[in-house]
């Protein structure tokens, strides 16, 4: 459980620390009093949340618009990564596949890997911003639509790309460690900081949404964690669970996939490299559907469920949320 002695009027994040070393604090600080070991029944904490999740989807359905949006924009990043395989030549992918060092071609991958990740992140995180402001026009008794969602969103939108562009980074990071296993690697520590890292950033985007700043959300996240650490543990947990079901049901259904539809070229690794853009663009159509799976369906119940224990962990602390107006609706001559 949490440690009691986390000081509200103590902790205090340096000013000099940049965004990303601010939320590398948070991860820090919610590794000092969660401990290594996740807590279980994970998925039962989760399932109990899709009851709101999914009765708020179906009362304000512009949050079907939202997901598929964030759907389509990571599939449209997915599709721009892959066009930059169709430009390096086959000579540099067999250089790079007999080195043991560094190649150039990890370099370029690495970069556009971040910069995809980034456009990516954009529309992300302005609509999975527009589904937390539904929750909270909702819990307002106000008319939550596109353009009250907009309007609530749209002025935070800088913090929200920032925040979503790390977290992305650091997420797609972590998959890549996973597949194929790099055996140099603890993966045990690796995965106990990823998962702190995700437990501490929970409060982020509610605290965003209200109108905090970046660095006074970092604080309120490492607060709010800290004071509803199992809820947010468990929710995590049976998340992360499912969204690993997926995500091995992915690879074992891409493995399958190249192999049912013959895109696995004949000849050997001479082959394989002339083939790489064309057996990574048809990998896009098992990794979407998996994709399709965490964000129409689990990442917005997990998101929403967030917002929810944010609201009432400021009602607990008898704070209230200030939403803008709705917008006037345009009445012509």
């Amino acid at each position: 459980m949490a440690n009691d002695n986390l000081d509200r009027n103590k902790i205090l994040i340096p000013n000099g620390l940049g965004k990303l070393k601010t939320l590398e604090f948070v991860r820090d600080k919610i590794s000092e009093f969660s401990g290594s070991n996740k807590p279980q029944g994970g998925v039962g904490n989760f399932s109990s949340k899709i009851g709101y999740a999914i009765s708020l989807c179906f009362k304000e359905k512009e949050i079907f618009v939202f997901v598929l949006l964030q759907w389509a924009s990571i599939g449209i990043a997915y599709l721009l990564w892959v066009l930059m395989l169709d430009w390096i030549p086959e000579e540099v992918w067999r250089t790079a596949a007999e080195s043991d060092e560094g190649s150039i071609v990890d370099v370029i991958l690495l970069v556009w890997s971040f910069v995809c990740v980034g456009i990516a992140a954009f529309p992300v995180g302005i609509l999975t911003g527009c589904m937390g402001a539904t929750h909270f026009l909702h819990k307002q008794k106000r008319e939550s639509t596109i353009a009250m969602c907009l309007k609530l969103v749209m002025p935070r939108a800088w913090p929200l790309w920032i925040f979503h562009w790390i977290d992305g980074w650091v997420t797609v990071k972590q998959i890549f460690e996973r597949i194929p296993p790099d055996e140099r690697k603890n993966k045990i520590l690796s995965e106990t900081l990823y998962y702190a890292w995700k437990l501490g950033i929970a409060g982020i985007l509610p605290s965003i949404l209200i109108g905090a700043s970046f660095r006074k959300s970092a604080r309120n996240s490492i607060f709010f964690v800290k004071d509803n650490f199992l809820e947010i543990a468990k929710l995590r947990a049976g998340y992360s669970a499912l969204c690993w079901i997926v995500g091995i049901a992915a690879y074992i259904g891409s493995a399958w996939f190249l192999f049912a539809f013959d895109i696995l070229p004949e000849g050997g690794e001479d082959e394989l490299y002339r083939h790489m853009y064309t057996i990574y663009l048809w990998l896009g159509v098992p990794i979407l559907v998996a994709l399709s799976i965490v964000m129409l369906i689990l990442r917005p119940i997990y998101v929403l469920a967030i917002c929810d224990l944010f609201s009432e962990y400021l009602s607990s602390r008898n704070e209230k949320v200030s939403l803008p107006a709705n917008p006037q609706t345009f009445s012509g001559a």
